[in-house]
């Protein structure tokens, strides 16, 4: 059972957030027409391009976005919230660019299909949380500690 006892081993949890995110990248690519991705020729190479995107975000988000989070925390503010938009859209621009060094990844032709991307990527990502039944983060911290 996908949200049953599995959810507490860590890597089980990454695995899954990898798997979710890859796909949220896939049909934002899927439904946007200025995001593609680079070197998926086939079924078993599209899954592995996923897979490789799927972990540089996460590991741009980890990193990257925690520092803009915490330095830009009074504009998120003021701005009530939609700033968090445009930080996941340059987020996914630097996804990209950071991609564009291997041979895989995706492309994003502009900024505006960056928030496009965005959009569809945490909609996406929030609807399969949901549907497998995935801990938030901070629920599952909370959660832990008791």
């Amino acid at each position: 059972m996908l949200g049953g006892k599995g959810w507490n081993d860590g890597g089980m949890k990454t695995l899954i957030r990898i798997i979710i995110t890859g796909a949220a990248i896939w049909l934002a690519t899927w439904l946007l027409p200025g995001m593609e991705l680079v070197g998926a020729d086939g079924f078993w190479p599209t899954v592995g391009v996923l897979a490789v995107t799927a972990i540089v975000f996460g590991l741009v988000n980890v990193f990257v976005k925690s520092i803009i989070k915490v330095l830009a925390f009074p504009l998120y503010i003021l701005t009530l919230g939609l700033l968090a938009l445009v930080v996941n859209a340059l987020m996914l621009m630097l996804a990209s660019w950071l991609t564009g060094f291997l041979p895989w990844g995706f492309t994003i032709d502009n900024f505006g299909t960056a928030v496009l991307g965005a959009l569809v990527i945490g909609i996406a990502t929030f609807l399969l949380n949901i549907f497998f039944g995935v801990p938030a983060r901070t629920a599952s911290k909370a959660v832990s500690r008791r």
